[in-house]
């Protein structure tokens, strides 16, 4: 009776530990399963973190409330069986649920909150059964229920730890968001087992039919999407990235795109010559008119290399220096977007931010901007007033400013590029926008471009297509005016909410 009791201690704990590890495992790989729909803002963390915390919590409520009726380890091991069930369940719904509520119409934040419920919550509130389970079932007499509790929370805590560095720094990484929730579920299916022998047969062979067919389904799906679109999808330290062939509308060319988020390209070539496929980047070389003469440029945001391979084939006396914030883009780029080593191009893995913060003043001509967080968000830190005053730093006398926004002209969606307009004329004397596309309206989501200019500067056109380019510029005061950005407010997802709720509702 002792051996069985020492060994169901052990269990127990192994089964705390082994819990806080897996919570922190599922919510943090929640984030890449929910990124290619909602996005990697802080609405996706927020909701994600807020939805696995009130599951927890029923957990704990509902787990205390049976514990004292029935302190048994085989409802334990049946609430794990379940949450291993719901894993599997998140395995195959994510393909179906996710593309729903990422073309419904609604806030980002309310997108986001239904899908980390309807995805996450449910196998979230049977692991909080894992505590108040153990607590009663290793508490022996209330004199020893303070030690009891804390050293339960303490390897809980512990797991979680372990678990959350083990899901940055390895799992995501090396082996990937969806294969990881196969672990998940396993983990929980072999811990229910330890602890109870309770299922059916039958219902080890639903279970085991479920896990199976989650594994089966998700890699069948990618098999038949890599040999029909030459589809490659990969975890980096940053992204949960998808690249596929496919056939551009406008023109009918084979192009090669590079996808963070379900309804735009971050990166895209085409096939047969290489060159970008989107029409903005062809107004970096408005460089040429702005800044005649111009030598040594930055570009922050690689993904593709779209622009820097063009910049090299174009410009071959003049160099680059590209900040790419994941190396993991850059080895995409190399094996997908037949990117090469270059002298002239110097490649700075590093955040934009922080590259401009360190260094040195007056290096640059031009300043190019074409980083995106996820769907029309950039990221904060380079949008604010502290960072446009490091732009101008790091600038030269006669420098200009180059920044690719996905954004209306007018109405809600065009929020945040009414808050860059002020921000840049905080610290340049003269700043311009560009419509990309002269037929799109006002209210459309689009690309347009912002330049700024660290001196006054009489423009002149080179060639035939910077005149035309030239001729999409737009009066400032056609979008309405907002608050300067800064890094204490800078509420860049809330503004990038809107235009992502905007384009859903274009595109029905």
């Amino acid at each position: 009776m002792e051996i069985r009791s020492a060994i169901e201690s052990q269990a127990l704990n192994l089964t705390v530990f082994s819990g806080g590890g897996l919570v922190m495992v599922y919510e943090i790989v929640g984030s890449r399963i929910l990124s290619p729909y909602v996005g990697t803002s802080t609405y996706t963390w927020t909701s994600l973190i807020g939805v696995i915390l009130g599951a927890l919590s029923l957990g704990y409520w509902l787990a205390g409330r049976l514990a004292d009726r029935n302190p048994s380890a085989r409802i334990l091991a049946a609430a794990l069986f379940g949450a291993g069930t719901l894993v599997c369940i998140t395995v195959i719904g994510e393909d179906v649920v996710l593309p729903a509520i990422a073309s419904a119409a609604l806030p980002l934040e309310i997108k986001t909150v239904i899908a980390a419920l309807l995805l996450f919550a449910p196998a979230a509130a049977l692991m909080g059964f894992i505590v108040p389970y153990a607590v009663k079932l290793k508490t022996h007499s209330l004199d020893e229920t303070g030690s009891t509790v804390g050293r339960l929370y303490a390897i809980s805590t512990v797991g979680s730890i372990i678990g959350t560095f083990a899901a940055g720094f390895v799992l995501i990484p090396f082996v990937g968001s969806t294969r990881t929730l196969y672990g998940v579920a396993a983990a929980l299916f072999i811990l229910s087992g330890l602890l109870a022998s309770f299922a059916t047969p039958r219902q080890k062979a639903m279970a085991i039919t479920l896990f199976v067919a989650a594994i089966g389904v998700n890699e069948a799906g990618l098999l038949v999407m890599s040999r029909a679109f030459n589809l490659h999808e990969t975890d980096t330290r940053y992204s949960r990235v998808r690249i596929f062939d496919t056939t551009q509308a406008r023109s009918g060319r084979e192009i090669r795109a590079m996808a963070i988020d379900p309804f735009i390209y971050q990166s895209s070539m085409y096939l047969d010559t290489g060159e970008p496929a989107s029409k903005y980047h062809r107004y970096y070389h408005l460089v040429r008119a702005f800044r005649p003469g111009f030598e040594k440029v930055l570009m922050i945001g690689g993904a593709g290399y779209s622009f820097p391979k063009q910049f090299l084939e174009r410009y071959p006396e003049k160099p680059i220096d590209v900040v790419e914030i994941d190396p993991g883009m850059t080895a995409l780029a190399k094996e997908h977007f037949r990117l090469k080593e270059d002298p002239r191009m110097r490649i700075i893995h590093q955040d934009g931010r922080v590259f401009l913060n360190e260094a040195p003043s007056g290096t640059y001509d031009a300043v190019m901007i074409d980083a995106f967080s996820t769907l029309f968000s950039v990221p904060h830190q380079l949008t604010t007033l502290e960072a446009v005053r490091e732009i101008r730093r790091v600038l030269k006398d006669e420098g200009v400013v180059i920044f690719n926004i996905g954004t209306a002209v007018t109405g809600d969606a065009a929020m945040f590029l009414g808050a860059e307009i002020s921000t840049y004329q905080r610290v340049f004397p003269e700043v311009a926008i560009f419509k990309v596309d002269g037929s799109k309206r006002d209210e459309e989501v689009q690309n347009v471009i912002l330049a700024a200019f660290a001196s006054k500067t009489s423009i002149a056109p080179t060639d035939a297509e910077t005149r035309e380019m030239l001729e999409h510029r737009i009066p400032l005061d056609s979008v309405a005016s907002q608050p300067v950005l800064t890094d204490d407010l800078a509420p860049v997802e809330y503004y990038a909410s809107f235009a992502q709720r905007r384009f859903v509702t274009d595109l029905r």
